[in-house]
């Protein structure tokens, strides 16, 4: 059985939404055996004496079993698609593991998202070793903040977690969930920070997130829609990556890791930095090398609530991109916790990559990550307005724009967590904006795919003591549709480091390195390439409001005048990874 099974089953296991797990674990939507013990809201002492709420599934009473552990902090555990967790450990051997998090729900403590899963994962861990039912051996699964907590738990190296599979999962939690290039994730750490998780349980009132996040100062946002929310409240006060942020940075944890992890993310996801990340940083840094053996990277071309369809945003995917074969999630912990036979995944004539070339519209296994046989290659933006692989030979050329935090550009698709933004959209109505400078290629000639890190080196000045730069990569269709791949931003105070903040001198030539992070897109012959470069992506992201001023702090904006250079001195530029 080969990898690309045990992954398709994996990845719609590991589903976000109610429709995913409709679809991967409908064969577990029966009532539970007669045979099956549960026990419901058992108080599990942290070791500071907090109680958490836990329920535990065992397949029949007596025995030991391998478990399957999930934390969680959107259900208490009675929602249909948690019981279907319970019934996929149950009906297979496993014992399953239910637990709401600290402060959510019917667990004590305060709430507080993150930095309590260390612990406390840590010592919920070692709880189930202790039952009689257990057999010693715990494994974890889940998405998004189900993902966060198996990481976090990890930290402390508990024998008891002998692996996991995380999907859509931050590692650095400066740089992916909070600030990406050193700019506020507005919209999803204010809906999601203040509008879900704000209090013991998801809360639905009546905000317009979109609408209600536009009120300055950020810092009194939270009172403004009638809350007081304290994480919420730090993560603004955190706006460089300084000692608060230093727990969360679980890739320059991995070091203090030792457990084998299937790395699973979206190309569209939040989190891809992030997934690609741990899955690095483990191979390479784990503290065993049975852990450092045993990471798998998986990334489809999905957003963060995964895929659900075969058309993303604006972009047709195959029919092979709906994946539905939870069963293979069985062959991965059944190795590591039950020592079947080891999966094809494991051996070493096996590619531990598997990634997914839209366009192409094919899954691929790899070797590595980024793939060995790329090819790095420049691609540079024209005063003309054109983008190709000549560097300017120009003694002076530029262009400009001006940038008001009043009007600023749009969100219009992305690696976001709103299920209305996120994924790849036609950019064209976007087209009549002039504060953004648009940069493409001639039609590619020949089939050309892209896949790898991409980056951007922009040479730009500034009206302004502090301002934002954007790079968006775009893919012109023959009918003029254009859908964004990936993009990036870089605040200007952080362009020497996200720890260093300093303000930039008004008229100064800089260099402002922007990472755009991955993508696996294969070009058709008359598809041409664009960039796109801009100061703002709202509500996505917080606005720079150009003053130099302590972020969240200030009301007053001022408009920036922007000048990008061009020229043989100034070669902006846009690196893609070409694989021959």
């Amino acid at each position: 059985m080969r990898f690309r099974n045990l992954i398709f089953g994996l990845l719609m296991a590991l589903g976000l939404s109610p429709v995913a797990l409709a679809q991967s674990f409908a064969k577990y939507s029966d009532e539970f055996p007669e045979t099956v013990k549960a026990m419901y809201h058992i108080p599990v002492a942290m070791r500071d004496g907090i109680e958490l709420a836990t329920d535990v599934y065992l397949p029949k009473e007596g025995g030991t079993y391998p478990t399957l552990l999930i934390r969680d902090i959107y259900t208490n555990g009675s929602a249909a698609g948690r019981q279907k967790y319970a019934k996929f450990a149950t009906s297979n051997g496993y014992a399953l593991v239910f637990q709401s998090v600290r402060g959510r729900y019917d667990s004590d403590g305060k709430w507080y998202p993150y930095f309590q899963e260390i612990n406390d994962g840590d010592d919920t861990l070692s709880w189930i070793a202790e039952q009689t039912w257990s057999d010693g051996k715990v494994g974890m699964f889940g998405s998004s903040y189900l993902a966060s907590v198996q990481w976090l738990a990890a930290v402390n190296r508990n024998p008891a977690l002998v692996a996991i599979a995380p999907a859509v999962s931050p590692g650095n939690y400066y740089r992916d969930v909070a600030y990406p290039g050193g700019a506020f994730s507005l919209l999803s750490r204010a809906s999601w920070g203040i509008g879900l998780v704000g209090s013991k349980t998801n809360m639905s009132f009546p905000v317009d997130w979109v609408k209600e996040i536009k009120h300055l100062p950020l810092d009194t946002l939270a009172e403004s829609v009638g809350f007081n929310v304290k994480h919420f409240q730090d993560w603004i006060d955190h706006p460089s990556d300084d000692a608060y942020w230093k727990p969360l940075n679980l890739e320059a944890r991995a070091n203090e890791m030792a457990v084998p992890a299937m790395n699973i993310g979206g190309w569209y996801d939040v989190f891809l930095r992030s997934t690609i990340g741990s899955y690095k940083t483990m191979t390479e840094e784990a503290a065993t090398e049975t852990a450092r053996k045993g990471q798998r990277l998986v990334i489809g071309p999905w957003p963060h609530g995964w895929n659900q369809q075969t058309k993303i945003g604006d972009m047709q995917l195959g029919d092979n991109s709906l994946i539905d074969a939870p069963e293979m999630l069985l062959e991965w912990f059944n190795y590591w916790m039950k020592g079947d036979a080891k999966p094809s995944s494991l051996k070493e004539d096996e590619a531990p990559v598997r990634i997914y070339v839209m366009g192409e519209n094919v899954w691929r296994d790899e070797q590595e990550w980024p793939l060995a046989r790329t090819t790095y290659r420049p691609f540079y933006i024209h005063a003309d307005s054109t983008l190709s692989t000549e560097a300017s030979t120009a003694k002076s050329a530029s262009m400009k724009y001006d940038y008001d935090p009043a009007d600023p550009v749009p969100t219009l698709g992305g690696n976001i967590m709103s299920a209305k933004l996120r994924g790849p959209f036609d950019q064209k109505p976007l087209d009549g904006r002039e504060d953004i400078l648009r940069f493409v290629t001639e039609p590619f000639t020949q089939a050309t795919e892209i896949t790898g890190p991409i980056s951007a080196e922009i040479y730009a000045s500034s009206s302004a003591p502090d301002t934002d730069f954007m790079a968006k990569l775009i893919i012109v269709k023959p009918d003029g549709s254009a859908l964004n791949l990936v993009d990036g931003v870089i605040r200007a105070r952080y362009r020497e480091g996200f720890d260093k903040p300093k303000l930039i001198e008004p008229g100064k030539v800089y260099k402002y390195e922007i990472d755009m992070w991955a993508t696996s897109y294969k070009l058709s012959p008359g598809d041409r390439i664009r960039i796109d470069i801009t100061s703002s992506n709202f509500p996505r992201l917080a606005r720079n409001l150009n003053t130099g001023a302590d972020f969240a702090k200030t009301s007053e904006m001022k408009i920036a005048n922007q000048t990008i250079h061009m020229s043989k001195k100034y070669p902006s530029k846009i690196v893609l990874p070409i694989v021959p």
